[in-house]
């Protein structure tokens, strides 16, 4: 028979397929197996990469010292940005306007949508709005209504994050206040 061409042997009535040399059925499998293994990882380090570099994303630590917050309204004292395949997520940590600990998260994307907002006292969704590389425009909502809009504008350097934020408390008070993070070390 000739290279590479099936046929059937009357006398055993077995089928065979001659190999060419370039194949090998049993080292095909793994090796296919690898390859995509690779177009995953290198498909998920791009992606960390290119997150990596938002200036947002990160832990940020409240500095009191430089911050301008009314009492009676939230405090959010520990807070982290995270992201993963185009969808972000934040935590923060804090008081709550009765001086309570809160744990606070929201998921979503930076794309001016309401999400869903847990463990707040002062609202159930949130959306936020990328101005540019350094800029967010928040829009927070309890039922429907907006309770408060922020702006967080991350330093040039990367190190500060100040969080402008206006709105009314529940009771009905209008306040504003200004909220300075500190960027804290990753730890390798």
């Amino acid at each position: 028979m000739a290279d590479g061409v099936e046929g059937f042997r009357i006398a055993g009535f077995t089928s065979e397929k001659v190999l060419t040399g370039n194949e090998n059925p049993d080292s095909m499998a793994p090796m296919k197996t690898k390859t995509i293994g690779l177009i995953i990882a290198f498909c998920f380090l791009g992606c960390a990469v290119c997150f990596a570099t938002d200036p947002q994303m990160g832990t940020w630590k409240l500095n009191e010292a430089k911050s301008k917050i009314t009492p009676g309204t939230t405090k959010n004292t520990h807070v982290v940005y995270s992201s993963m395949l185009g969808q972000v997520k934040i935590k923060s940590d804090g008081i709550d306007p009765s001086g309570k600990p809160i744990h606070v998260e929201w998921s979503g994307k930076f794309d001016g949508k309401d999400y869903p907002v847990t463990g707040s006292p002062d609202s159930d969704a949130r959306s936020y709005t990328k101005v540019n590389d350094r800029t967010l425009q928040v829009t927070v909502k309890k039922n429907g209504k907006i309770t408060a809009t922020a702006q967080t504008v991350v330093s040039a350097d990367g190190k500060t994050r100040t969080s402008t934020v206006s709105g009314t408390t529940a009771k009905g008070k209008k306040f504003k206040n200004v909220v300075v993070y500190d960027k804290q070390q990753t730890e390798r």
